[in-house]
């Protein structure tokens, strides 16, 4: 793959160097996409975070040209907008050709750490890839994404970012009358398993190997020299797939779409729309109102990501360097037979850690299914249990808790387990008690605190968009100013319906 020439944006702009290797590719793989209006644009919110790590002064984002670029696709000096096409399997059937409808990749980036990022803008208009879409998202989505991108980065799980948050006062028609709304995202990579299937699938096999040649440059360079680096890459799509699912599993996400389109290569959660954290827990819960079957269930997505990862081999194994196909088909059922002991070693890994486990010893699996079938039992609030578990010690504390349980009896059967467990640690219990906390966030993106600051946003006011921000960037912190937010979720959060288009 050719290594284009570096571009360097003005001192005005930002001190961005743009290398855009994903504009390198030939037209089969993309399109320039037009400006479209957004009128009235202005910068909501954006990211310390991100804006400090690329290098990128924030209040830039609310001037031209970035927030022309960012919004309305004005020029801006380095940049190379495209709309990339993929495929993808949705709630399990194949779809020949989706692709970026409402995402314009603005370019790659180096920044002046070294990082390399690309930049994405989300509800940016119409592409060729729209399907008759207007190409738009609603505040309502973007608020949602910008915000659990960030958070899901401040808990350790690997993901999109979100660089800013752009209203407008364009209407956008959806079940009803909404702001449209704009993020700047960020990833080292926005390749999803759909690009190759869309290439495969349709049968364009030269296409296709342009796109894992691609891949292994820009995603995972240091496999090219592997013995088969195409072999190579999918076990380590695995690993990661596995490793990030089991993220999701220990901090109670639901992702609400896991289509094949949705599935990142580089193994980080991407295109959050339907998405949930678990209050009550409940091994079966859907979060997305429209996925009936409950296919995307929060129990499922191991089993999911695992059949997603099916589909990517698929597309990978002809291009194996076994001798014959069968011996490569072979040795890809190999590969992907070792995602679900990958994933169950990360998972028990974390699960250990969340009880302040840190020995691995053999029935620590059975103690804690029998906890989660308890939690699951009672509706115990996910998030709020595994924060308050180290206060348990506490007699009078524990003793509110069997108050509110209605079988007392055998929640302190598994008490009496979990302490003869802890026993064999030997870690004192204030150490304890830190690393627990350490893993057990006692802040999360509830279902009802994002609606709160939606509502606010819809009506042009992103305070609680930035206080939220603020909050969920120290998940872990106590933050004795913002206790409330930690709150059990009120009543009518129950009645708060997600679906494709949140």
């Amino acid at each position: 793959m050719s290594v284009p020439e570096p571009v360097n944006a003005t001192a005005s702009e930002s001190q961005l160097e743009w290398i855009n290797h994903f504009a390198r590719l030939p037209e089969a793989f993309h399109e320039s996409p037009a400006p479209a209006p957004f009128p009235d644009a202005t910068c909501l919110a954006s990211s310390p975070a991100m804006c400090e790590r690329l290098g990128l002064e924030a209040a830039a984002l609310g001037r031209d040209p970035w927030l022309g670029a960012c919004t309305h696709g004005s020029e801006l000096a380095g940049a190379e907008p495209r709309a990339s096409v993929y495929a993808g399997h949705q709630f399990g059937v194949f779809v020949p050709q989706l692709g970026d409808g409402r995402a314009k990749l603005l370019g790659e980036v180096r920044t002046p750490t070294g990082e390399t990022w690309e930049l994405q803008v989300k509800g940016a208009g119409p592409t060729r890839f729209s399907r008759g879409a207007d190409g738009r998202a609603v505040m309502r989505s973007s608020v949602r994404e910008y915000l659990v991108s960030e958070a899901m980065a401040a808990l350790g799980v690997p993901t999109t970012r979100a660089v800013a948050l752009f209203g407008s006062s364009l209407p956008v028609y959806r079940e009803r009358v909404e702001p449209a709304a704009i993020v700047l995202r960020a990833a080292p990579s926005f390749l999803r398993f759909g690009h190759f299937e869309y290439f495969h699938y349709n049968g364009y096999s030269a296409r296709l190997q342009e796109l894992i040649d691609y891949a292994l440059a820009h995603d995972y360079p240091e496999l090219q020299g592997a013995d088969d680096p195409v072999a190579a890459m999918l076990e380590a799509v695995i690993a990661r797939t596995a490793e990030m699912v089991a993220d999701w599993q220990a901090i109670g996400f639901c992702h609400g779409v896991m289509n094949t389109d949705n599935m990142s290569l580089a193994g980080l959660t991407i295109d959050y729309g339907p998405f949930a954290f678990m209050d009550a827990f409940d091994p079966g819960y859907i979060c997305n109102h429209t996925d009936q079957g409950g296919r995307y269930a929060f129990d499922q997505q191991p089993q999911i990501a695992q059949w997603n990862l099916i589909r990517l081999a698929e597309t990978l194994v002809i291009h194996f360097a076994d001798a014959t196909r069968e011996a490569a088909i072979e040795r890809a059922k190999a590969l992907l037979q070792g995602f679900q002991p990958q994933y169950r070693q990360a998972w028990l890994a974390r699960m250990r850690a969340k009880l302040g486990l840190q020995v691995e010893q053999e029935d620590d699996e059975a103690l804690i299914q029998d906890l989660l079938a308890r939690m699951a039992a009672e509706g115990v609030d996910y998030t709020r249990f595994f924060r308050q578990l180290p206060d348990l010690e506490q007699a009078e504390i524990r003793a509110q808790l069997e108050s509110e349980l209605e079988d007392g009896a055998a929640w302190q059967a598994w008490w009496s387990r979990y302490q003869a467990r802890l026993a064999r640690e030997g870690l004192p219990p204030e150490e304890r008690r830190a690393a627990m906390n350490a893993v057990n966030p006692k802040y999360i993106l509830r279902n009802h605190l994002a609606q709160a600051a939606i509502e606010q946003a819809e009506a042009g006011d992103a305070s609680e968009v930035l206080r939220l921000q603020q909050i969920l960037a120290r998940p872990f912190a106590e933050q004795p100013e913002y206790e409330a937010y930690a709150d059990l979720p009120p009543e009518w959060a129950s009645g708060i319906q997600l679906s494709c288009s949140s």
